[in-house]
C-alpha cells in the first residue's frame, strides 16, 4: 500500500471520528435547561434580587420599563452609596451615538 493512501485514511477516519464527537456533543443535553442560580446565591429571597433576574429576563424590553428603572437605580444607589440621588438615563436600542469630534 502506497504511504500517501494510507495517511490520507487516516486523515478521513480521524475527521470523521472527530465530527462525530462533536455531533454528540451538541445533541447532549443531560443538564438542567434552567438552572436558578440567583435562588442558589439567595436563599432569603430578597426581593430586589427577584426584581433583578425578572428585569434580566425581560430582555431588551426592560429598558422601557419603570420598575427595573427603579430597581436598577436602588441596586446602583446600594452599590455605589448615595452619592447619585438623581434617576440614570438609559439610551433606546438601536440609536446609535453621536461621534465623536
Amino acid at each position: 500500500m502506497d504511504l500517501k493512501i494510507a495517511a490520507r485514511m487516516i486523515a478521513v477516519v480521524a475527521i470523521g471520528a472527530g465530527l462525530t464527537a462533536a455531533i454528540s456533543a451538541l445533541h447532549n443535553n443531560d443538564g438542567p435547561e434552567d438552572a436558578p442560580s440567583l435562588r442558589l446565591r439567595d436563599p432569603g429571597g430578597d426581593p430586589t434580587i427577584t426584581r433583578l433576574a425578572r428585569c434580566r429576563d425581560m430582555g431588551v424590553a426592560a429598558l422601557d420599563d419603570p420598575t427595573c428603572r427603579k430597581v436598577w437605580d436602588e441596586t446602583r444607589r446600594r452599590f455605589f452609596g448615595a452619592g447619585n440621588p438623581e434617576p440614570s438615563v438609559l439610551p433606546k436600542p438601536g440609536v446609535d451615538k453621536a461621534p465623536l469630534p
